[in-house]
């Protein structure tokens, strides 16, 4: 895709699922990748895949100071960021009235308050220069709910507010964000939620049914619209949120 050669990014997550892939893509398109996770492990694990362009910051992402000092590693090991994917997530199935304070804290200091932070820090200074572009992975479960992931949906449902009201604060100043909502995916995380159910079996069997393309999506399913919405083949396109969920969500 055109204009990602060269670029430097950053992306969270990518130690394991959908963030490892989008670290694959851009790689493969000629970025140079700072990838930020609190697993050293995982990260590390992507980055032995990615020969030398890939570094590695051992970041938690809600945890504000730890974003700030892996932002001014990066900075002074690469150079400026011009390109962010917020791709970091965690989520576990509760029905909402079986919850606590304590549960929401967890949730929503890394699905909301952890891209808050990595804007809050590493578009500043993308606003300072002139030009940036930024992908946030929400989910479909922000756009439509989804039984069992209340808290987990306001989250997602804010990033998606947010996202398109940062795309109106920053346009003059060249910088693009738009959000990517991916539907129900093959991922770590979504193991984990499967584990904590005593039908795991079947919830797998019954997202394909529900899936016009009659199957539940793969990692490798979103980083060619990561890395498009990320290209100078989509400058002129922000705060829109595409989903990608093999027609489950239909707008």
């Amino acid at each position: 895709m055109r204009g990602l050669t060269g670029k430097r990014a950053i992306v969270t997550g990518g130690g394991s699922g959908i963030g490892r892939a989008t670290v694959l893509r851009l790689v493969e398109e000629g970025c140079e990748v700072g990838l930020f996770d609190i697993d050293r492990d995982g990260a590390e694990a992507t980055a032995a895949l990615c020969d030398g362009r890939v570094r590695v910051y051992r970041t938690d992402i809600a945890d504000r100071a730890s974003v700030e000092r892996s932002a001014a590693a990066f900075e002074s090991d690469a150079g400026p960021p011009e390109l962010l994917a917020n791709v970091a997530g965690w989520d576990r199935m509760m029905n909402f009235l079986d919850t606590d304070t304590l549960f929401w804290d967890k949730i929503i200091g890394i699905n909301l308050y952890g891209p808050l932070h990595m804007h809050h820090v590493i578009v500043r200074g993308m606003a300072a220069r002139g030009f940036g572009r930024v992908v946030n992975v929400a989910s479909d479960a922000g756009r439509v709910g989804s039984s069992g992931e209340a808290v987990y949906s306001a989250c997602k449902g804010g990033i998606i507010a947010f996202t398109k009201t940062l795309a109106r604060e920053l346009a003059r100043r060249n910088v693009t964000l738009n959000v990517l909502c991916p539907g129900p995916t093959d991922t770590p995380l979504f193991d984990s939620i499967k584990a904590d159910s005593p039908n795991a079996a079947k919830i797998g069997e019954a997202l394909a049914r529900a899936i016009p393309l009659r199957r539940i999506g793969t990692p490798a399913d979103y980083p060619g619209t990561i890395a498009f919405l990320l290209s100078d083949d989509a400058a002129y396109i922000t705060g829109q949120t595409i989903s990608v969920s093999g027609g489950l969500t239909m707008a």
